[in-house]
């Protein structure tokens, strides 16, 4: 017996933004952080936060439906999950990328039909020449970005960890490494690692902050530099994560060029992403990643395990494999 079709798998893709910006708006206005100091009912929380009493019952049972946050006798509380990963003061916190979200992609991505006609860029400096000139200009907007790039690298680095036989190594580089997320996370799992962090020269104190308020400033160190420009430092691994996706095909060969360059014989070259599937069927965030970096970027772009292999292999890597790290993300590594 043939079933009918039914419309709720459209309708629920097609109306998903409700629960997105239920989520951003709760990051905005710090529900979790005001119920991390204590649950509160209605008119507490609704008072902590200055929202309007019309919109109030609504949009915290809302969170509650969402299984967001918890409601008994009248009292509302975090999920052990938000709790844990949407409070600001705890080292736990991923919610950057979600107020990156709410303050930048949210607007942009309500360009994608412009961007699929034109192939442009529509990010809020759209008419600008590079979107990261114009965030490592601000201060406060750099902040931002880099905290949200740990949240995005948080369950990859700890997995990262764990699959790479760090044990074989003594010294690693993260290039383009933010706030520090990856390294610091190294240097915590593997006592014997020494790391370094590459970066535009406006993310050392960012960067410095973070690694010593995690009490490893004698062990991690930052080196400006620009990684188009410049060489790369040396080291026996070189780590690329969410870098390549930002660039366009002849900008990643050079990076991946530059990275063997760097390693010495039987150095590895670490390179993970939100890795599309190799049948390019599988992997929706992957691919909505790509068309985030349409929206974000001049011409970058995410690619399969098997295309980034392949352009290692160009680059005189002798061995490479593709193996899975966390949700969306997997490592391409490549030994020289």
């Amino acid at each position: 017996m043939t079933m009918k079709p039914s419309p709720e798998h459209l309708l629920r893709i097609g109306m998903s933004f409700w629960n997105a910006k239920a989520l951003l708006s709760a990051v905005e206005f710090g529900v979790f952080d005001a119920l991390a100091e204590t649950p509160a009912d209605l008119r507490t929380l609704r008072a902590k936060l200055g929202l309007h009493e019309r919109s109030a019952r609504d949009f915290f049972d809302a969170l509650v439906a969402l299984k967001l946050l918890e409601r008994e006798g009248g009292v509302y509380r975090n999920t052990p999950e938000t709790d844990f990963f949407l409070v600001r003061s705890k080292p736990s916190y991923v919610g950057g990328l979600l107020e990156m979200a709410n303050a930048r992609l949210y607007e942009s991505w309500g360009r994608l039909t412009e961007a699929l006609k034109t192939g442009r860029r529509q990010s809020e400096n759209k008419e600008e020449g590079d979107l990261f000139a114009a965030l490592y200009a601000d201060p406060e907007r750099l902040r931002g970005f880099l905290s949200a790039m740990s949240g995005v690298s948080a369950g990859a680095a700890n997995a990262i960890a764990d699959k790479f036989p760090w044990k074989d190594y003594n010294s690693f580089v993260d290039v383009g490494a933010a706030q520090g997320m990856v390294p610091v996370t190294l240097a915590r799992a593997h006592p014997h690692l020494v790391g370094v962090g590459f970066d535009l020269p406006q993310v050392q104190p960012i960067f410095d902050e973070f690694v010593a308020a995690n009490g490893l400033a004698a062990r991690i160190s930052f080196r400006a530099g620009d990684f188009f420009a410049d060489p790369l430092p040396q080291a026996d691994v070189i780590i690329m994560g969410h870098i390549l996706h930002d660039w366009d095909l002849d900008q990643k060969r050079l990076l991946l060029s530059k990275a063997y360059d760097a390693l010495p014989p039987g150095g590895a070259l670490i390179v993970y992403e939100a890795l599309i599937d190799d049948e390019r069927r599988e992997n929706a965030f992957g691919l909505l990643m790509s068309l985030n970096m349409l929206i974000e970027t001049a011409g970058g772009f995410d690619y399969t395990g098997a295309d980034c292999q392949g352009w290692m292999r160009a680059a005189g890597f002798r061995e490479t494999r593709v193996a899975h790290l966390v949700g969306p993300d997997s490592m391409v590594i490549g030994f020289k």
